[in-house]
Formats: structure tokens, sequence, C-alpha cells
């Protein structure tokens, strides 16, 4: 049992806890408490470490599992909850490509009337793959050789999202709306922060996301692939106006100051949610649930 916090283990433990850069040099993030350590995935996970009272309580939960007995007081240093729960695991980082957290890869979206219907009998565009498929005249794939791969994908551009609450709860609800992935800007708040992980309640394992140095770039490269990129902002139109069954991007902007000027201009729309009283707005993860959910209504009518 380690029972120092001069341990060079745990120390490293609390560096990479307090440091996002040294989190990224060795790859690594922290995951702590019985919810989540029960969501990664066992191949992702590096170090364990678990009280003795914890393990006497679940100790199914560390069956072909190696772990590091620790005492309560380094359980504590270790972490930055004023109560921890007894148990923190060092966890390989996700790493994805643009083409898994954009849904595009080995194909292209193709509008609803070049695709065949859905097998409810609703219209509906689809994405598909192209490969080894001879394109019509327009561009799209033959329509009798459509391979289909899953809808249209729905994506999250995130610009300087900074409170670490607000981005892990996107990510949450992100998984539960069905969104293929997020994208972030580089001066959105690190998703490895230990408050992101725990907001995601284990969503940052299963949802595709990055880093993009250059959003704005990358927004315009999507609308360029048949993506339709809606902002929200405050001189929008009512986001009940618009169809998102197609390739759709919501791009959201930072808490305090909104979407950059250059990103408002760039999206092909700006959208509002219509509020009543003296709301003026909605906070930026409050505001992305409601798009993405109003999205999966329009995309799964029959929920």
């Amino acid at each position: 049992m380690i029972t120092s916090t001069a341990n060079a283990r745990i120390k490293n433990i609390i560096k990479c806890g307090k440091n996002p850069k040294e989190r990224k040099k060795q790859d690594i993030f922290l995951v702590e408490g019985v919810r989540m350590f029960s969501e990664i995935p066992p191949e992702r996970r590096v170090e364990t470490y678990v009280t003795e009272e914890f393990f006497a309580r679940h100790p199914a939960l560390f069956e072909g599992t190696d772990y590091e007995l620790v005492a309560g007081h380094v359980m504590e240093a270790m972490t930055d909850t004023k109560t921890p729960q007894g148990v923190l695991c060092a966890v390989r980082c996700c790493h994805y490509t643009r083409e898994e957290v954009c849904g595009i890869a080995g194909g292209r979206f193709v509008p609803a009337e070049d695709a065949p219907a859905k097998p409810d009998g609703t219209a509906g565009g689809r994405f598909v793959s192209t490969e080894g498929v001879s394109a019509k005249p327009d561009g799209f794939a033959g329509e009798k050789r459509i391979r289909i791969t899953g809808s249209a994908p729905l994506l999250l551009a995130l610009e300087d999202i900074q409170d670490p609450g607000n981005l892990g709860t996107m990510l949450r609800t992100a998984e539960g709306a069905g969104v293929t992935g997020i994208l972030m800007s580089r001066d959105t708040v690190d998703v490895y922060n230990p408050k992101v992980v725990r907001s995601t309640m284990g969503s940052i394992f299963r949802v595709p996301f990055c880093y993009v140095d250059h959003l704005t770039e990358e927004v315009a490269r999507l609308a360029g692939e048949g993506f339709h990129t809606y902002s929200a902002h405050l001189q929008g139109k009512t986001f009940y106006d618009y169809d998102y069954r197609n390739p759709t991007v919501f791009v959201i902007g930072n808490e305090g100051r909104g979407l950059t000027e250059a990103m408002s201009e760039l999206t092909e729309h700006k959208i509002r949610i219509p509020m009543m009283g003296k709301v003026e707005s909605l906070n930026a993860a409050t505001a992305a649930t409601v798009l993405m959910y109003e999205a999966m209504r329009q995309r799964f009518s029959n929920l």
C-alpha cells in the first residue's frame, strides 16, 4: 500500500491532474469515482488506485485489473474533489481522425431526391459509401448502386468554450441526441480537465471529438463537403424554421462574447432560440441541447 504523497507515482498523478500539458505529454487523463471507473474500456486503463475501504465494498470492479492500494489521505491528495469516492484511474487519451469525428470516412452525402427512401417509407437524405461507384453527371453516386451506411452526420463545432461544466454537459447531451462528433477550437477548455470528465458521465469514452487549429476554416471545409452550417446567434431566425435532416453543423460560441464575427459571417444560417419573458438567451450548454434535440426530433419523427 502507498501511504505517502511523496511517492513518485502519486506525485506524477497529482501533476497530471493539475497540468494539461503534462496530461498531453503522457497521453493520459484521470477518471475517478465508481460510476466513471465502470465506464472505462478495460484496454484504456493505465494505472488504477483504490483505497482499502472502497475495494472492500466493490471487489468485483477490479477483477482482471491491476491496481494499487493507497491510504485515504493519499487518495484525497490525488483528486480535486472534497470527498473522493476511493478509486482513481489514469486512462489513455482518446484519438480520433477528422473522418471519424465528422462521420465522413469513405462516404459523402446524397440529398433526399437522390437517395432511396428510409425503411419506414419516409424521405430524407442519406450518407452513403461511394467507393467503387460511378458518379452521375452532377457528381453524386449512381443511385442504383448506392450503399447506405447511416443517417446524415450531425456535428457540434465549439468556439472557445471555457466552462468545464458546459463542455462536459455538451458531450453527454451529444451522445443522448445522437451527435456524430464534436469539433473544438484550440482555445476551448481542455476536454480532459477533471471537471469536464466528471460532467460527461462516461460519454467522453463514446463521443468522437477533436481540436482543430482553425475552426472557421474547418467549418468552411465542411460546408464545401455538403454540410449545412448553423450558428447560434441572437440576431438569427428562429431555429424551428430549418430542416436538420441533412448533414448539419451547429456552431456554439464562447459563453461571454458569443461567436466571433468571422464565424458568424461564415455560417450558412444564423439561428436563435425564441425566448419568453425577460430572458435574453440560454447558456451555451442549454442552447446546444435544444438544437441537438430538435435535430434528433426531425430525424426520428416516430420518437
